[in-house]
């Protein structure tokens, strides 16, 4: 069962308060050369994040254990990784340290590292369309492992009436077990982040259609 954050009182919070819970944060990353329009909504963007687990919290508990994608390693070997990986998620991620939270692995390295390299290939622009299909069949069938591998993680290790909190971009299709009730953050800059997004993309097809 997938909640909004608007939508959590609309049934008892009451109703809430028990039970296997999961608070899902969008992951978004920004490059060093982000243009200062985006860093605009990009930080604007976890500030919400936080303001809204902060929230949540305040509603239903404070989280127990930290999920984060990339992250095939729990204790202070996670909490390393993920501030190289996004300092922003990492701050959310210190304040629930300091709250007593645990890091937990999210990932089996294997699968990760193999779902990786299938990536960069499907990236070079394969030009056989037997090949391509091979190495993208490999890329579906690693990715669904690994989908499989992180709800198996999180239902082996949050335990009964724990909180805890996974930090994944969207996209992911992972199925969670039913008895953990995962609520979806969804912070205003999200939807900007997208529009914008997109609308980049529309510029730079209208420029190639120009340029041809």
């Amino acid at each position: 069962m997938s909640e909004e954050l608007g939508q959590v009182e609309k049934p008892s919070v009451e109703e809430f308060k028990e039970g296997r819970r999961l608070y899902f944060v969008p992951l978004i990353y920004c490059g060093k050369e982000s243009p200062d329009e985006y860093l605009d909504k990009f930080y604007r963007y976890w500030n919400q994040v936080e303001d809204q687990v902060s929230a949540l919290e305040l509603k239903l508990g404070k989280v127990s254990r930290i999920y984060h994608e990339l992250v095939p390693v729990g204790g202070e070997g996670g909490v390393k990784l993920v501030k190289e990986f996004n300092d922003k998620s990492y701050q959310v991620v210190k304040n629930r340290l300091d709250k007593g939270a645990q890091m937990e692995a999210a990932e089996e390295d294997e699968l990760l590292t193999e779902l990786m390299d299938w990536s960069r290939c499907l990236a070079v622009g394969l030009q056989n369309q037997g090949v391509f299909t091979r190495v993208y069949q490999s890329y579906t069938e690693v990715s669904k492992k690994r989908n499989e591998y992180i709800a198996g993680h999180i239902d082996e290790t949050l335990k009964a009436d724990e909180i805890g909190i996974l930090f994944m971009r969207e996209g992911h299709q992972i199925q969670f077990p039913r008895d953990i009730q995962v609520f979806y953050v969804s912070p205003p800059a999200l939807d900007e982040i997208g529009r914008w997004l997109r609308d980049r993309e529309t510029q730079s097809e209208q420029t190639q259609d120009q340029d041809a």
